[in-house]
């Protein structure tokens, strides 16, 4: 997220939700693991030794998805929510991966370094508001190497289009599995609109176009959760 990103949302990510999220998330697990798996193939070919970003980390998913299969990679992990953090750090030890860690509590633009071979951000963008987002997914191309990958997932849609109700409903089926009451399913459509930031696919691949990635590649769906990856063109490519 942002620096600028909503603080409602960051308040959002409490202890409490902290300590639930995993479980919470946990009917979602046959979605995650193809996102993961589809992540892991999007970074086939990044060196044995690659430094890798994530942005908004939360509770470490996506490191511990790759830090299992590249045991030399290190990662640097980045979420304005102390509290996801800290249960990240503790599930990251489990796993005996955290000497290769280090976890920040801030935003994209916190990050010094400018030197990843690839930058993650899952489930992250649409937290972000519309007139932030350029800044966002400039400060991630920034952040990489010439020639390194950006993998994002986010819920993306287009809220106008003639599908979207029948989108809708679907994505009401998730929403379930995560807990969500009929009063909460009732206010799916206005929290997709005036508390999220969820754009259509078209939107998003422009403004990854405009930060100065190469031509963004659709690699996964899952109802209105996309997933794209790009590179940041060699210096002879700009």
């Amino acid at each position: 997220m942002t620096q600028r990103a909503s603080s409602n949302i960051t308040s959002f990510f409490n202890q409490e939700m902290a300590n639930a999220y995993d479980r919470r998330n946990s009917g979602l697990k046959p979605i995650s693991d193809c996102l993961h798996f589809l992540t892991r193939l999007a970074l086939a070919e990044l060196p044995d030794n690659a430094r890798v970003l994530c942005v908004g980390v939360g509770t470490g998913a996506e490191i511990l998805s790759l830090a299992t299969e590249r045991p030399n990679w290190s990662f640097l992990g980045v979420d304005p929510s102390l509290e996801m953090l800290d249960v990240g750090r503790r599930r990251l030890n489990e796993a005996g991966v955290l000497d290769r860690c280090d976890l920040v509590q801030g935003y994209v633009e916190d990050v010094p370094d400018k030197d990843f071979d690839a930058v993650i951000s899952l489930l992250v963008a649409h937290f972000v508001k519309l007139e932030d987002r350029p800044a966002f997914y400039s400060a991630i191309h920034d952040r990489l190497k010439p020639g390194g990958r950006f993998v994002s997932a986010e819920i993306s849609s287009d809220l106008d289009s003639p599908e979207f109700p029948v989108t809708l409903e679907d994505w009401k089926q998730v929403q379930r599995l995560m807990g969500a009451t009929e009063e909460t399913l009732a206010s799916l459509s206005e929290m997709l609109r005036n508390v999220l930031c969820v754009l259509s696919k078209a939107v998003t691949e422009a403004l990854w176009r405009e930060a100065g990635f190469s031509l963004p590649v659709t690699f996964f769906q899952a109802f209105m959760v996309h997933g794209w990856h790009a590179q940041r063109p060699h210096r002879q490519d700009t």
